[in-house]
């Protein structure tokens, strides 16, 4: 007589033997190769991670160079500049080369530099720092030093007193004249080298025409120099 299994039974037959393989199966699922793990770069934060907000953009100044080609209007600055009270010693006296080409013993002015030179017969130049003529009283040309003074005394043109009428008629030479220790004229005309009791104002435009020196400058010039000496202002 053949013997039948009630389907009830084999169903639990079945389950006993999956039950039985089960931790075969994962003993030898423990050395099977896994599917590899992707790590984020050091520099990549992984997307659980909170990432940096980018920085806000900001308006960039435009270049000095956009400004100059006019591509955008320049802020200007409505106070006039004043010479510093401070005496810039990028102008005190150095013996320089120099190869304009001018006879020793000329006077050249660089007034764009704020120099004046005492050509040498070396090739070298004895340099001055001065001061020049304020815009609208700029000018160049060539004198010759007509005359010499000492602590000279001053008489103010008739134009400067139009313009300042709290100017005096005359002042006698001294170390309140404006003149300054010595003075140097060039030609017939109304301009001079000559000291100033402002050495601060050397190496600026600030005087009406007239080239201004240092008063020690402009002695150690005063006694290298004679009348008939040649002056270059450029």
């Amino acid at each position: 007589m053949r013997s039948t299994l009630h389907p009830a039974a084999l169903a639990g037959l079945l389950l006993v033997t999956l039950v039985a393989a089960a931790p075969a199966a994962m003993a030898d699922d423990r050395y099977s190769p896994r599917e590899p793990v992707w790590l984020p770069e050091p520099s990549e934060p992984a997307w659980w991670m909170e990432r940096e907000r980018p920085a806000p953009r900001t308006m960039r100044r435009a270049r000095p160079e956009a400004e100059m080609a006019g591509l955008m209007p320049r802020q200007v600055d409505p106070r006039p500049r004043k010479a510093s009270r401070q005496f810039d010693p990028a102008f005190l006296p150095k013996v320089v080369a120099y190869d304009g080409g001018e006879r020793p013993g000329t006077i050249v002015i660089d007034t764009e530099a704020r120099y004046l030179y005492l050509v040498e017969p070396d090739g070298t130049a004895r340099r001055y720092g001065v001061g020049v003529g304020k815009p609208g009283f700029e000018w160049a040309g060539v004198h010759t030093i007509t005359r010499k003074a000492e602590w000279p005394s001053w008489t103010p043109p008739a134009e400067m007193r139009e313009r300042r009428p709290d100017l005096p008629l005359r002042m006698d030479g001294g170390p309140n004249n404006p003149l300054g220790a010595r003075a140097l004229y060039l030609g017939s005309s109304l301009y001079r080298i000559h000291g100033s009791n402002e050495p601060w104002s050397i190496g600026h435009a600030v005087s009406s025409g007239c080239i201004r020196m240092r008063n020690e400058d402009v002695k150690d010039l005063y006694r290298r120099v004679d009348v008939g000496t040649r002056v270059i202002v450029r």
